[in-house]
């Protein structure tokens, strides 16, 4: 037997030296006369080129007062050039500049407004009624210049040209660290494709600047606000982050969001947005030399920028005290635990995410511990998080029926125990290696998926980690393993998350909802609760349970159950909407 354990064990070293042979990327890296940076990596044989540019700036880069407004430019820089978006670019450039006019003289009503809430006057300073008349009155002259402005828009004309022209994939996404923009087009598309993205850069036309910060607010309601415990979650990160700008939330906060001024983005842009705060990534079927020459042709022509994006200065400070948040949500009991560890690229990053694969998954120690010995959870989680500037670890379990989050809580701290006093086998740990190597092979499958990775290690500081990440946790001993867990996993070092249900509040109508479900059944329940509980649409929630009313029609007696109780929430959901209540 154990033999046969060494050949697996040995059988997983070839693999993975196969597998770190075969992610090796070739990329080659060049900087535009204007400090901006290129990533290329040609890849004959897919007759499509996916490319994008990541711009080094993200939620952590903000301050008080803008919160939001790196992901308010993920929105913005689809609204298109004084070529595309518009029929009439010169009196589109009338309405904004009038609009701005108009926002300073409505900043100055709701400065009087903050007054009144600060001298407990009023208790809403957002409510309608505590407009004074004049904003009133100006916000009325505001919406008609609104009306022009779409009278004489193209709406959506970014994402039709690209459509039009074969891409796909088109999107973007803003972290804390960084903002990304990527698209996949035909291999013929490449001049475009530079056309097309420099003239956003250079060029961009930042059009319904106010309706587009009203639509990010909406979003933040929607992913946050309107979910069982988004704000407990929210108010949980707050607590663990003391003194860094991790603390506030990408999407930002809802004083902030309806606060900023296209002055202040103007000014964002200029900093962030610059040539030597970018880098463009291009992975396809093409020849590097003519993809340098295009890209120095219409990349350069945007302005080199006159000082340097700063870099984030306010480090977090040394927790020497457990921090604790009992929350009540309509959802599932749980705890939430996170410890302070290290940022992305740090050396003990390697053996923390090895860590988190040894503890995470249906294979993983929690899963085993917690579910299915103790069975007093029906989840678990853990991961290593090493953003650019800071890192987080994140361990916890969702109560199984009838257990309590101290008892998981207790579960866990076990499952740590036995990791600082004990050494892991080389089986268990060359296991987690192997699920590492075939899990980096997967992210390099096609042209998209290198491209996404040179973005995201871009984004965080190295994109030469597509290549190194991998040898890295591949060295990573069972000796590292068993220090990080005793130098990161200290009572001091950790913020605490309870969740319980509300009094007299059962989870989406009642706990009957889980009669006749398996534990797995009602696991995935409580998972797509958040999402219908988030979901505005009553169209798209109908059509939902058209589907769902079908499916029952030939369910089995195992499924049935599961059905009935997926199409309570969604009608609940749709009655709760047709009700006005949210």
């Amino acid at each position: 037997m154990k033999r046969l354990t060494r050949f697996f064990v040995l059988l997983g070293l070839v693999a993975c030296t196969a597998l770190g042979h075969a992610q090796q990327v070739s990329v080659v890296e060049k900087e535009l006369s204007n400090g901006m940076k290129v990533l290329m990596l040609p890849r004959k044989g897919e007759p499509t080129i996916s490319g994008g540019w990541v711009a080094r700036v993200g939620s952590a880069n903000e301050r008080p007062g803008i919160t939001g407004i790196a992901h308010l430019f993920e929105h913005m820089m689809f609204k298109g050039t004084p070529t595309l978006g518009t029929k009439d670019y010169k009196k589109d450039l009338e309405i904004i500049n009038e609009q701005e006019r108009l926002r300073d003289l409505m900043r100055a009503e709701e400065a009087k407004v903050r007054d009144l809430y600060r001298k407990g006057e009023i208790e809403d300073p957002y409510k309608p009624e505590n407009k004074t008349a004049r904003y009133k009155e100006l916000e009325k002259q505001f919406n008609e210049l609104i009306k022009q402005q779409r009278e004489i828009m193209v709406k959506n004309e970014f994402d039709r040209v690209y459509t039009a022209a074969g891409g796909s994939q088109m999107n973007a996404f803003t972290s804390t660290d960084m903002t990304a923009y990527f698209i996949t087009v035909p291999a013929n598309r490449l001049e475009f494709w530079m056309w097309m993205e420099s003239e956003r850069l250079l060029r961009p036309v930042f059009r319904e600047f106010y309706a587009e910060r009203d639509v990010v607010f909406e979003e933040r309601r929607m992913r946050t606000e309107s979910t069982p415990t988004g704000r407990l979650e929210e108010m949980f990160n707050s607590l663990f982050w003391e003194s860094h700008p991790y603390s506030w939330p990408t999407v930002g906060w809802p004083s902030d969001i309806p606060a900023i001024s296209k002055a202040q983005a103007d000014e964002f842009y200029a900093l962030y947005y610059q040539p030597q705060n970018l880098t463009l990534v291009l992975v396809g079927d093409f020849d590097p030399a003519t993809c340098q020459k295009l890209c120095e042709q219409y990349f350069s022509r945007i302005p080199k920028g006159k000082q340097p994006p700063p870099d984030v200065v306010t480090l977090e400070m040394k927790q020497i005290g457990e921090k604790r948040m009992n929350g009540e949500a309509e959802a599932n009991p749980m705890v939430d635990i996170l410890y302070h560890t290290v940022p992305f690229g740090h050396k003990d990053s390697y053996a923390l995410e090895v860590l988190g694969q040894l503890l995470s998954t249906r294979t993983g120690r929690l899963y085993k511990g917690l579910v299915l010995g103790k069975q007093v959870a029906t989840e678990t989680w853990a991961r290593q998080d090493g953003y650019k500037w800071a890192g987080s670890f994140n361990i916890g379990g969702e109560c199984k029926d009838g257990m309590t989050p101290a008892q998981v809580e207790a579960a866990i701290y076990e499952e740590l125990e036995k990791l600082q006093n004990e050494t892991v086998s080389n089986e268990e740990l060359q296991k987690v290696k192997n699920n590492f190597a075939a899990s980096e092979y997967r992210k390099l499958a096609n042209n998209h998926a290198i491209m996404f990775q040179l973005i995201f290690n871009e984004g965080f500081g190295d994109w030469k980690e597509i290549n190194n990440g991998g040898k890295k946790v591949q060295a990573v001993t069972a000796d590292d393993v068993k220090r990080v867990v005793n130098e990161y996993f200290k009572k001091e070092n950790r913020a605490v998350a309870t969740y319980t249900r509300k009094p007299g509040k059962a989870v989406t109508g009642g706990d009957d909802i889980f009669a006749g479900l398996s534990e797995e059944q009602k696991s995935v329940i409580r998972k797509v609760q958040s999402s219908i509980q988030a979901e505005s649409s009553v169209e798209k929630l109908k059509q939902a349970q058209e589907q769902i009313t079908k499916q029952m029609g030939g369910a089995d007696a195992k499924n049935k159950p599961f059905l009935q109780a997926y199409l309570k929430m969604v009608t609940e959901r749709i009655n709760a909407l047709e009700k006005g209540t949210k």
